[in-house]
């Protein structure tokens, strides 16, 4: 029933100017005379409005939208920033710990300033197919929940965020380290477990390893790019690389 009378409100609307605009080109025509100079006025404002519906279309909104995805890109940086300053870093140490091949692999992340576009591009690529070999056995098991469950109501706020919506590959992230949490949590003990258990645990902790690392990636390179302070700190902050220290040296 609403949206009838939001219609018929458009009807009338419409209809009244152009019979507004019916009348205004009678009174010019009765006051001047000229069809003719009416006819010709109209066909070429008619002929404008083609190119107008362009260039506010095609152009204009192009424009504001590829002006709001970079603004909403900025924002969603700015979140997964947040991620990795809160729970990224820490859990990349975490999972790094259970995989049997960590050290070789942390070889390959620690990224140094001079780093180009490409050499980002081809860890990217390496990483695509990456089999990481977990093993609860090896890490801190109990310690990762801790750290998890700690940090449940962080990531439950991250989840509620809009501006993620946008970043499929970052909200799959957050799913499946949520999904980690909830199946340490659901465990009174993690000692002693079945070993098809552990298994299935191994399995959650590596879809959350590899959606971290390839997002960790991704952002290095964004701050590299976009903000080199930034950049500085996640270098001398770098989970991957054991000598890592704040500390700027020389």
């Amino acid at each position: 029933m609403k949206i009838k009378k939001i219609f018929s409100w458009q009807v009338v609307l419409g209809f009244s100017l152009i019979m507004l605009s019916a009348a205004v080109y009678g009174i010019h025509y009765l006051i001047f005379r000229d069809a003719r100079y009416i006819f010709s006025y109209l066909i070429s404002d008619t002929a404008f409005v083609f190119l107008e519906v362009f260039l506010v279309t095609m152009v204009v909104h192009n424009l504001l939208a590829q002006r709001e995805k970079q603004a909403l890109f900025k924002k969603m940086n700015m979140v997964i920033g947040a991620f990795f300053s809160q729970v990224g870093k820490e859990l990349v140490k975490f999972c790094v710990a259970f995989d049997a091949q960590g050290e070789e692999l942390a070889a390959k992340f620690i990224v140094r300033n001079e780093w180009t576009a490409k050499q980002f591009k081809d860890l990217q690529k390496e990483i695509s197919g990456f089999s990481c070999a977990v093993d609860c056995h090896k890490g801190d098991l109990e310690g990762l929940k801790l750290f998890l469950v700690k940090n449940r109501g962080f990531l439950l706020a991250l989840l509620e965020n809009q501006n993620l919506l946008e970043h499929e590959s970052f909200t799959d992230l957050l799913w499946a380290v949520f999904h980690l949490t909830e199946e340490l949590e659901g465990r009174q003990t993690l000692q002693g477990l079945d070993p098809a258990d552990y298994k299935h645990l191994n399995g959650d902790i590596q879809r959350a390893y590899r959606q971290l690392i390839r997002q960790w990636l991704l952002y290095m390179e964004h701050l590299k790019a976009d903000y080199p302070y930034l950049f500085s700190l996640a270098m001398r902050t770098n989970p991957f690389d054991r000598k890592a220290t704040i500390q700027v040296r020389a």
